[in-house]
């Protein structure tokens, strides 16, 4: 049907209008928060680098500079009104009061490692606005006091170097990959080839500095003992913004060795990996942390016939004579010899796990750049009883399925077998024997996404016999949102349940009560954070205990 010249004329104005109200609005959003960000902070906020806008040439470069999971940075995926990156704390403290103030819906990034992008993207309410951390990475380190303050914007690899920069023979239990940013990392709990030794990063914190809903800072006297506990492994971006974490440092020995051994199904991997699992938490000393990687690969290319590599990758706290003598009675079954240890020292071992090339120099890690970026959906599982070789078996024909599937287990036992569940929320510890982390990954945007998601969900059910059970439990830092999602106008604690117990077990109650107790408003939300009691279950329910 035509339109009439009027009615094109009337249309063309509509549309034109409606564009100019929209980035009107946009704009004034932008204006208010900045007029508002003045009126807060005594120290002037340069407003070219401190926010980036969809019109600036450099909104997608930054956007995109730490995000890990290429899936939430195509066009269709929401972007932020604008990008805030402070570049002090009373900045933060500022951010938070106009948020608030201004009804802005609000996402905090440190590192931009969250598996579903829960720091820098909202798909259950727009507008939002990121405040970056990026610039707020300052590590002191004193070495005197086995300590170090750490600001929330700087990664775990940088962390690290400035440890070893100041001592040989001082560590920080905490992260394999090198790029995650401090801040939102300890929250989920932050495990590492450390935590048989000394637990979790989150097991190693001594003290904090948060900004709650009022924009008020508090350390870990004036927040409480409730709130300490709750932000050490109860999830990120439920309580506050975390600015810095005092953390405990350990000691490690100058000489640490690690090695990778590879076994693939024609090499008997099978019945390996059954062994490993029941030696790696139980009877492998503390000091000794072995990983397992398993991935599928064409051994025909004509063919296309495909085999399992597992490889057996590993830090050691101690040189490779206690090492050998460790694997001689432990573990004799991987055949480890010397030809297969390197020794070095552990800046350097952090850096091999990590996958850097052999040679790479350390201050690589200053850098706090993702060695994986991909297109990736993610799942995880904790084992408690060894699996059957028979379900292996019919793991390998689902991996097989797949181009680029991963699997990782990561062994527990040790430290983590002696801290209650309770100790902190994060709850998986005795009885656990290692945890799964299962990955389908791929490169190009136009590939069917579909099908990967069908894929790992389904390997997902396959396995649930041989996990963890009521509830089956889950990682945090391993955020899964197929286990539930908040719902933007009515967070029920009763839905929440569906994923809260599983990645925090009982100690999800104990959560909800904090979270009542300190944003009884729910000013600090995204798809999973921990949701307020409803107020009429609110009174004596939320006494903490």
């Amino acid at each position: 049907m035509m339109l009439p010249n009027t009615s094109k004329f009337a249309l063309f104005l509509f549309l034109l209008l409606s564009s100019a109200s929209w980035a009107h609005s946009k704009a004034s959003t932008l204006d208010s928060f900045s007029q508002c960000l003045s009126d807060n902070t005594e120290i002037l906020i340069p407003f070219s680098k401190a926010f980036v806008t969809p019109n600036n040439s450099t909104f997608l470069p930054t956007l995109q500079s730490t995000a890990q999971n290429l899936r939430y940075l195509t066009p269709s995926v929401p972007k932020p009104e604008f990008i805030f990156t402070p570049l002090l704390d009373s900045h933060v403290q500022a951010a938070v009061i106009c948020s608030k103030q201004l009804g802005i819906h609000l996402r905090v990034r440190s590192g931009g490692h969250d598996y579903e992008a829960l720091s820098y993207v909202s798909q259950t309410e727009t507008p939002f606005i990121i405040v970056d951390l990026a610039k707020l990475r300052s590590v002191n380190i004193d070495i005197e006091d086995n300590s170090a303050w750490v600001q929330a914007g700087a990664s775990i690899g940088e962390v690290y170097y400035r440890i070893a920069e100041k001592s040989k023979t001082h560590g920080y239990p905490a992260g394999l990959c090198t790029s995650l940013g401090v801040g939102g990392h300890i929250t989920g709990g932050a495990y590492g080839t450390m935590m048989r030794k000394y637990g979790l990063g989150a097991d190693n914190v001594i003290d904090a500095r948060i900004v709650d809903v009022s924009g008020r800072i508090h350390n870990r006297e004036s927040m409480g003992e409730d709130l300490f506990w709750a932000i050490r492994g109860g999830g990120g971006a439920s309580f506050g913004v975390i600015l810095w974490w005092k953390i405990k440092l350990v000691p490690v020995p100058s000489t640490v060795t690690v090695f990778s051994v590879v076994k693939t199904l024609e090499q008997g991997a099978t019945k390996l990996l059954h062994r490993y699992q029941q030696v790696a938490a139980t009877e492998l000393d503390e000091d000794l942390f072995i990983r397992v990687i398993i991935q599928p690969t064409v051994i025909d290319t004509k063919s296309g016939n495909k085999t399992v590599v597992t490889i057996y990758q590993a830090q050691f706290l101690g040189g490779v004579d206690r090492l050998l003598d460790v694997m001689g009675t432990s573990f004799p079954e991987l055949g480890l010899t010397r030809k297969d240890c390197t020794q070095t020292s552990w800046l350097k071992s952090v850096m091999f796990i990590a996958g850097y090339p052999s040679g790479t120099p350390p201050e690589v890690l200053l850098q706090g750049k993702s060695t994986f970026k991909n297109y990736f959906k993610a799942k995880s599982d904790f084992v408690k009883d060894p699996i059957p070789e028979s379900a292996l078996e019919g793991l390998w024909k689902r991996l097989f399925e797949q181009a680029s599937p991963l699997l990782i287990f990561n062994p527990y036992g040790g430290m983590m077998s002696k801290i209650s569940e309770s100790e902190i929320p994060f709850p998986h510890r005795k009885g656990v024997l290692f945890k799964i982390q299962y990955l389908t990954t791929w490169q190009n945007k136009d590939e069917d996404e579909a099908e990967h998601m069908d894929w790992i969900r389904k390997l997902y059910n396959y396995m649930a016999p041989y996990v963890t059970m009521f509830p089956r439990q889950a990682y945090v830092n391993y955020r899964d949102l197929d286990l539930g999602i908040n719902k933007k106008s009515n967070t029920s604690f009763i839905e929440a349940s569906a994923w809260g117990n599983r990645y925090f077990k009982d100690n999800f109650n104990k959560l909800i009560k904090i979270k009542t107790k300190v944003d009884p408003d729910n000013f600090f939300r995204h798809e999973q954070s921990i949701p307020p009691l409803p107020l009429p279950l609110r009174t004596s329910s939320t006494t903490v205990r």
